[in-house]
């Protein structure tokens, strides 16, 4: 059986909590996030585009969804969505890594600050909070993911945050990697779901 936009939808606004699971490990969030998902559950999906991994990408990352923990400069920031196949499917299990720059434009090449990864739920979904990535010369605001199936190809790429002065001039920028964003008090939340193989 296929899940429709409607029923991803409902579930996301049904759900007090989002829990991710891993194993016996088990990583909460506290409120389901209030925007449309992306792209619209309509079926036929076209693969999210994959982008280069860049420079600073480390292996082993840590299992977590908040990765504010210690010192880390940068605008609360609040991100999810779900992974879904080309049919709007959810994929549960589903491993979802990220990486980013703290609000100064700096990445820790020393430690795991900023990074981390877990998977999904029965229901597809993800999520983290994080802080706004600061700029870098030569780049818009961005952050970077993996993201994999069990047993499937691994995707590499960018999402990117709209109304970004830089996002014109990054030649890596593509529209289709933009999250949904709002704001709601002092912290922004932004939405994307993933279409993988």
């Amino acid at each position: 059986m296929s899940v429709t936009r409607r029923d991803l939808v409902s579930g996301i606004f049904a759900t007090p909590a989002l829990a991710f699971l891993s194993g016996r490990h088990a990583v909460a969030q506290n409120a389901p996030f209030p925007l449309p998902l992306t792209p619209a559950c309509d079926g036929g999906h076209t693969i999210t585009p994959s982008m280069t991994e860049g420079p600073f990408y480390k292996p082993e990352s840590p299992l977590r969804s908040d990765l504010t923990v210690g010192e880390v400069s940068g605008t609360r920031l609040r991100i999810g969505g779900h992974v879904v196949d080309r049919s709007c499917r959810p994929i549960a299990n589903a491993i979802v890594e990220l990486w980013q720059a703290d609000g100064n434009g700096r990445y820790d090449n020393v430690g795991h600050r900023l990074r981390g990864y877990q998977r999904t739920d029965a229901q597809g979904r993800w999520s983290f909070t994080t802080v706004l990535p600061g700029q870098y010369p030569g780049r818009t605001r961005h952050i970077h993911f993996k993201v994999q199936r069990p047993g499937g190809p691994i995707l590499t790429t960018q999402l990117f945050f709209p109304g970004e002065p830089g996002n014109e001039r990054d030649r890596l920028f593509k529209t289709q990697l933009l999250f949904d964003m709002e704001s709601v008090g002092s912290e922004r939340l932004g939405r994307y779901d993933f279409v993988i193989a």
